[in-house]
């Protein structure tokens, strides 16, 4: 089955990514700081998934 809510999240990511890198934006801008939110709900999720395989 596919994992939607890691697909959504990481194509989020990849799109604030390339608006960083286009802009050339700093650490500390809104979008920065989501790609970092979403990194730590990406290895949450990672974590509960790997979780729910091991039992």
């Amino acid at each position: 089955m596919a994992d939607l809510y890691s697909k959504a999240l990481n194509s989020e990511r990849k799109a604030l990514w390339a608006e960083c890198r286009l802009k050339g934006l700093a650490k500390d801008t809104p979008q920065r700081l989501r790609i970092v939110e979403i990194d730590g709900l990406l290895a949450a999720h990672k974590a509960k998934q790997d979780g729910k395989k091991g039992s």
